[in-house]
């Protein structure tokens, strides 16, 4: 498999936030082969998050590092958030993830049982209409979000945070699905990025891949111990992003712009743009 054949398969590339962007791969279009420089690893093999996590990486797979992934994002004119772990999928591209690790702190889990979906999902919604008029002077198209894919819940056992979101702009439909695992000193963030209509079909692979995945020997969430540094959010402001002023106090304000700037937009409509495609 050459690289230039996984950049025309790749169906888009997502940056974490509440909501993400699809970036159409122009270097593909221009013959160029940026991602021959990306120290690939082949399952069966262990993809190793630097000392905090590893993932079991099956035959068929490939993962690369940080460094690596921070090449495959600047392949695809992705900025760089500097949180980047690993990446990890079917040798094909044809859907993976991003992993990156947010040095947050210890994230109780208290509110496991008090998810307000209803509530999460006001706010997500407030907080996209605010993107959206950064978008309009940017001249993008406006992002609605309009249901709940998988509303969220948390696995206690495994210490996991999921919720998948429903979007349209410009007439096309998206799906952004989401895995926060917490750990002993902050959080991974897990994106999963795949064509919007093979979704269904993808969750289920994917969520057995996420299965091995496990934090180093003192990293895990089970062990932390008193006197550990503790984030100043729980499990509902993962979901929502939460509020400008708790993303100051925990220095996230600095990630904000990828919300403001940045949105789901259909790979079919961005084509069209950029290529001139009617389809």
């Amino acid at each position: 498999m050459t690289a230039a054949r996984t950049m025309k398969s790749l169906p888009a590339l997502l940056l974490t936030a509440l909501l993400v962007a699809v970036i159409a791969p122009q270097a593909a279009a221009q013959g160029s082969d940026p991602l021959a420089q990306v120290a690939w690893k082949h399952g069966p093999t262990t993809g190793t998050m630097g000392d905090k996590a590893e993932i079991k990486v099956p035959y068929g797979y490939v993962f690369t590092d940080s460094t690596g992934t921070r090449q495959v994002m600047e392949a695809f004119q992705n900025p760089i958030s500097g949180t980047e772990v690993g990446f990890l999928g079917p040798e094909s591209l044809d859907w993976f993830f991003v992993f990156e690790f947010d040095d947050v702190g210890y994230v109780k889990d208290d509110e496991k049982d008090e998810l307000d979906a209803d509530a999460i999902f006001d706010s997500i919604v407030k907080g996209t209409e605010a993107a959206n008029k950064e978008r309009e002077k940017r001249g993008w198209a406006p992002i609605e979000v309009y249901a709940w894919h998988t509303k969220p819940h948390y696995d206690a056992a495994n210490h996991n945070l999921e919720w998948g979101i429903r979007a349209e702009s410009e007439g096309q439909r998206i799906v952004n699905y989401n895995t926060r695992i917490l750990g002993r000193e902050g959080v991974m963030r897990v994106t999963l990025v795949c064509d919007p209509q093979q979704v269904e079909a993808t969750l289920p692979v994917s969520k057995k891949l996420l299965a091995d995945f496990s934090y180093a020997q003192g990293h895990r969430y089970e062990e932390w111990r008193k006197g550990d540094r503790l984030a100043k959010y729980g499990l509902t402001a993962l979901v929502a992003g939460g509020a400008a002023a708790v993303a100051a106090k925990t220095g996230l304000l600095k990630h904000l712009w990828k919300l403001i700037v940045a949105g789901v937009v259909a790979i079919g409509a961005l084509l069209k743009k950029i290529f001139g495609r009617k389809d």
